[in-house]
């Protein structure tokens, strides 16, 4: 049965790019960003000027640093960073900094030897060795201890490392993108982010925009997550009516893309709650109030 759904309860600061670099490339690779990942979804003017740069860094081998509030979409960039470069048939390797406690993440960056602490019961590589020719993205960079931020330096610098409890170097060659929700030219003032490696990952910085920044996207969003789900949920979803729509728009989302995506899911949820107890056809107010 078909439902109607209703009744749902600073522009990003970057440097335009110089008007003499060629921009029919740039169109191409934004097509084929907006071809290979659907997720990323919207026309506004910020989102347009991070794809933008997207395509002008992608084919490089800079290191960039993704800057932007929690449920940003800051992953899918940096896989539509790595799925234009000349490394997308080489792996993709992830490292969440912030969910590995700060004790395990040098051997989750590095790797260790047998014995080299209590607990390695085996060879181990790591994260920067397993992205080998490919692209490491270190999500939640400004979580990184001091300490480490020293280590990362030097991998950064001199495309070397030594897993813990070796005494062997490695040579590594990795493409870096690094994110983070942290104003880390703060963190260098406030001595809790190394000025040096700030610098070193901010070869080409690219801010993604807080969805109040971008909100004519919001029905496109909406469109977007209602067909998914709905698929998902076997759902024939007829209609999301212009007072439903307004209603999204005014809202701030603080959460971000995340946190409309999981709206959306839940309000389906619910929906799909009340066509079991009813079959006939539901109101809006019955479902999402």
């Amino acid at each position: 049965m078909a439902t109607t759904v209703i009744g749902f309860a600073e522009r990003a600061s970057i440097a335009r790019p110089p008007l003499n670099i060629e921009t029919k490339p740039r169109t191409y690779l934004e097509e084929k960003v907006r071809a290979e990942f659907e997720e990323i979804v919207g026309d506004s003017p910020a989102l347009k000027t991070a794809l933008d740069l997207v395509s002008m860094v992608a084919p490089t081998d800079s290191n960039v640093v993704i800057i932007g509030e929690t449920g940003t979409g800051k992953e899918l960039i940096a896989r539509a960073i790595r799925s234009l470069s000349g490394r997308q048939g080489c792996a993709f390797v992830k490292v969440n900094c912030a969910a590995i406690p700060l004790g395990l993440l040098e051997s989750e960056l590095f790797g260790h030897e047998k014995g080299a602490f209590t607990g390695a019961i085996a060879q181990k590589k790591g994260r920067f060795e397993l992205a080998n020719k490919g692209t490491l993205f270190l999500d939640e960079v400004g979580d990184i201890s001091l300490e480490l931020q020293a280590k990362l330096l030097r991998v950064l610098q001199e495309r070397e490392f030594e897993r813990l409890g070796s005494n062997y170097t490695q040579k590594v060659d990795v493409r870096l993108v690094a994110a983070t929700h942290r104003d880390l030219a703060a963190m260098v003032s406030q001595g809790t982010f190394r000025e040096d490696l700030y610098y070193r990952l901010k070869v080409f910085p690219i801010h993604v925009p807080p969805l109040r920044q971008r909100v004519e996207d919001i029905p496109k969003l909406v469109s977007h997550f209602t067909n998914f789900y709905s698929r998902r949920m076997n759902k024939n979803i007829e209609e999301i009516p212009s007072a439903t729509m307004d209603a999204l728009v005014r809202y701030r989302w603080p959460g971000n893309v995340r946190e409309l995506q999981n709206f959306i899911e839940r309000a389906l949820c619910y929906a799909l709650r009340f066509l079991n107890l009813n079959r006939s056809a539901l109101t809006g107010r019955q479902i999402w109030q």
